[in-house]
């Protein structure tokens, strides 16, 4: 069984600069797990690697479907293994990186994902349902009917509240017991965390710095090529909130703290996802030098690997 390196935390942690500097020690390769850098013309919303970064180090599934195309779990999890076993052909180090706790444990995991094809008339049934009563209406059937993938879902995000509501309906059994299978790599978990104020600082600079790059303009790009709001694509923080501002109904600098919060609230929830008692998971606050005692790390778990296979 190949190796594999995962690096996962909260947003705006450090996570693709930490991996850039392992990729160039290791001689590896970063396969993104980021449920919206796999969409073509998001750039600055979705804090893509640049292209000075792209050229230096080889990424994976960033820029490989469309805003409007359907890109589901399951498509992302074979790209990803598929570019995993590429990187492991030519002798290279495959470094998954990114804070879509459902994407990371879809590939470290080996999620047997539930092949449910969409049911139309259900799914119209749920939305209807969330725009009448509200999220927390459609939660707590979530809550009522599979409790497990509920503690892992955001109430928010209606999309997988009803995708996961879905497959319960359609299969008879909870979401939560369909993705459990055998994992495919040895996997070093790294996480990266910090205290809360100073992530909530550093998300704070990031979403300056987007608005200061053109992110309002990305978005109007966008809309110019056909895509509206209503896409799953554009349902991403940031995207979604600046809604609002091009239509004259709230002022950049109002959207901007929303988008701030919003950010914050979902770095928050990415703990749910990435526990800091996860005993699979090896922590290092960001407010030390980290990049030494990571490497160490990685060193040792290869060594381990290689006479394991000798």
């Amino acid at each position: 069984m190949n190796c594999l390196i995962a690096i996962v935390g909260p947003t705006s942690v450090g996570k693709s600069t930490l991996a850039l500097c392992l990729a160039q020690i290791f001689d590896g390769e970063i396969v993104s797990a980021d449920s919206r850098q796999v969409y073509h013309y998001m750039d600055i919303g979705t804090a893509k690697p640049s292209r000075e970064e792209r050229a230096l180090i080889p990424h994976h599934l960033i820029d490989v479907a469309d805003p409007d195309e359907d890109f589901s779990l399951a498509v992302y999890q074979e790209m990803a293994y598929q570019a995993v076993a590429d990187i492991h052909r030519r002798g290279k180090l495959a470094l998954l990186v990114g804070g879509s706790g459902l994407y990371v444990k879809a590939v470290i995991g080996g999620f047997k994902i539930p092949q449910v094809a969409p049911n139309p008339e259900l799914r119209q049934s749920l939305e209807e349902k969330a725009a009448g009563e509200g999220y927390i209406a459609l939660y707590k059937e979530l809550e009522q009917v599979d409790p497990d993938a509920a503690k892992k879902i955001d109430p928010r995000n209606v999309r997988r509240v009803i995708r996961a509501l879905e497959v319960c309906y359609t299969t008879g059994v909870p979401f939560s017991q369909l993705q459990m299978s055998e994992p495919l790599f040895h996997t070093l978990v790294i996480g990266l965390t910090t205290a809360r104020e100073d992530l909530y600082r550093r998300i704070d600079e990031r979403v300056d710095g987007m608005i200061e790059r053109g992110l309002v303009q990305e978005i109007q790009s966008l809309l110019e090529r056909g895509y509206s709001f209503d896409l799953p694509s554009m349902s991403g923080l940031g995207y979604n909130q600046i809604e609002q501002y091009l239509q004259g109904k709230v002022e950049l600098d109002v959207v901007v703290q929303h988008i701030k919060y919003e950010i914050h609230r979902f770095a928050r929830h990415q703990y749910a996802w990435f526990r800091l008692n996860d005993e699979r998971i090896h922590w290092f606050d960001i407010r030390s030098g980290i990049e030494k005692p990571v490497q160490g790390l990685i060193q040792g778990f290869l060594r381990a690997r290689e006479k394991v296979n000798l």
